[in-house]
């Protein structure tokens, strides 16, 4: 029966952009993010860095920096500023994980 292999394979594709949107309901804070970093980690626009595939080290230092002050920017330091650590690890290995270029 040939029908239900291509039911299933059809019936998993059709899931596929509600698993990514699970995957991102699990990282806290995120949507303050995509705002301006995009859920793709592509800056919704040219002023704002991309964020796929950065490292996670680096990413948890920068937002650490910016919660604490340490590092200076009108809009990051506000946004960072309520972010706990486990936050930041999240966000930090969520934009880790993805594709560079956002593809």
């Amino acid at each position: 029966m040939s029908f239900r292999p291509v039911a299933m394979a059809a019936f998993a594709m059709a899931l596929l952009p509600v698993s990514a949107i699970a995957q991102t309901a699990d990282v806290p804070r995120l949507g303050t993010c995509i705002t301006c970093h995009g859920r793709n980690g592509v800056g919704t626009s040219p002023e704002f860095p991309n964020l796929a595939g950065q490292k996670s080290l680096y990413m948890t230092q920068q937002l650490v920096q910016f919660r604490s002050g340490a590092r200076r920017s009108e809009v990051m330091n506000v946004v960072a500023k309520p972010l706990t650590d486990a936050e930041i690890e999240a966000l930090a290995n969520y934009y880790e994980g993805l594709k560079p270029g956002g593809s």
